[in-house]
């Protein structure tokens, strides 16, 4: 387990060792990214794995990136990199989640709702034209989704395993955990109680993990002062840069007259600038008339399927739309309902039986409050109430594709389309 050192030994590293500021965020980011480091990376790899890493979380600075491979220089850069991390992503409490000390059988749990339509704008890229010679064969993509496929059903039926073997334990330890509220051992405690010399390391690491949070504890309360010493960077920093435009302007307002002067092309130039007003305005008012031809072939068009609409069976029509109001109403009324505090991140493993959950309910008075938790069954029902939606939702776009297929199959002279 490793952490960053507290942050007010890092202003030391301000403006002089370059090379160990780069080999520091490449630690944490490592970590962070949950990968193994070594120190006899090569620099020039280092340097490359933080930057990939700093525009993969955000970080939009491009002076950063233009940083040489060497680690000559940029440590102002770094310093501004590093005080971006800690406050746009909360390095150091993740590092501390990370690297914390697990007695205890833990799960992931995400309960919130994800919101795919919305998740997924901003986030679509054009698909890379391929030509003849970059086709892939269908057959091949059939391999790798029939092995993706094994794969899933042999990690689920892993996560089962694992699953029956935890319940075992705890069942068979319940009760002979001192703490009441847990009431059974873990696996790392069973382990403990099988190898007992175990013990040391685990002294050793829950020290260790105790240091790490006294040191957090240390800069928690230096923090405000460091944020007002990279106050006083940032204004330095955009003085330096003002100054740097201001030069840079006054260059170039003293070379303009001389290019002025020396420009015989310059008529010539501005002709092509009318030229080029002129056939913009021609084109200008060939859109327009184009959406004016477009417009009215539309409206007809609309008004032809109105038509149609009203010589076909008339209840049929209405269902169709009974139906859509209906899962309208339904998506309303989820989104409309009050929301629960939707649970995510890691929770603990503790088997509940119907005996031991109202015992436990009723000695709530007298021992402390239990962390909060869930049930397998809420979140088997959550589950449940998102695939009836989902199901609902893919319903409804097959029937629109199957619509939209016979659309197209009517307009084809000499086929016979067959719904599936």
């Amino acid at each position: 387990m490793q952490l960053c050192p507290p942050v007010p030994h890092l202003v030391l590293t301000y403006g002089s060792q370059t090379l160990d500021f780069w080999r520091l965020l490449y630690a944490l980011l490592k970590q962070i990214h949950g990968s193994k480091w070594t120190e006899c990376d090569a620099i020039d790899t280092q340097i490359r794995f933080v930057k990939s890493a700093l525009w993969y979380h955000g970080y939009g600075r491009p002076e950063l990136y233009r940083l040489p491979s060497d680690g000559s220089a940029g440590s102002r850069e770094l310093l501004l990199a590093f005080s971006w991390l800690l406050h746009r992503i909360s390095l150091l409490e993740q590092l501390l989640a990370r690297n914390r000390v697990r007695t205890g059988d833990e799960t992931s749990v995400c309960m919130c709702e994800d919101d795919l339509s919305q998740s997924e704008k901003g986030t679509t890229e054009i698909a890379p034209e391929y030509g003849p010679e970059d086709r892939v064969d269908v057959r091949y993509l059939q391999w790798l989704s029939g092995r993706l496929r094994f794969q899933w059903r042999s990690l689920h039926a892993q996560h089962q395993e694992q699953c029956k073997l935890l319940h075992k334990i705890h069942l068979l330890t319940t009760g002979c955990h001192v703490d009441q509220i847990l009431g059974h051992f873990s696996v790392t405690e069973m382990d403990l109680i099988r190898q007992p010399e175990n013990y040391k390391q685990l002294v050793q690491l829950l020290e260790l993990e105790t240091m790490q949070l006294e040191a957090f504890l240390e800069w928690k309360q230096l923090e405000p002062v460091y944020w007002q010493w990279m106050e006083t960077v940032l204004d330095n920093m955009a003085e330096e840069g003002s100054t740097c435009k201001l030069q840079d302007t006054h260059i170039e307002k003293s070379r303009l007259p001389k290019a002025t002067s020396c420009c015989p092309w310059a008529g010539s130039l501005t002709g092509q600038i009318n030229k080029l007003s002129r056939d913009l305005m021609a084109l200008r008012d060939q859109l327009h008339e184009l959406v004016t031809h477009r417009r009215s072939a539309w409206e007809e068009k609309v008004k032809t399927r109105a038509e149609d609409l009203q010589k076909e069976d008339f209840a049929a029509t209405v269902r169709k739309i009974q139906e859509a109001v209906e899962l309208k109403l339904l998506d309303l009324s989820n989104l409309c309902a009050p929301k629960k505090n939707k649970m995510h991140g890691l929770c603990r493993l503790v088997y509940r039986s119907k005996h031991s959950a109202s015992k436990i309910g009723f000695s709530r008075s007298v021992s402390k409050e239990p962390a909060p938790a869930v049930s397998a069954t809420e979140v088997i029902r959550e589950l449940q109430m998102r695939e009836a939606s989902l199901q609902r939702e893919l319903k409804q776009l097959r029937e629109e594709c199957r619509q939209r297929l016979d659309e197209i199959a009517e307009g084809l002279d000499g086929v016979i389309c067959i719904s599936p």
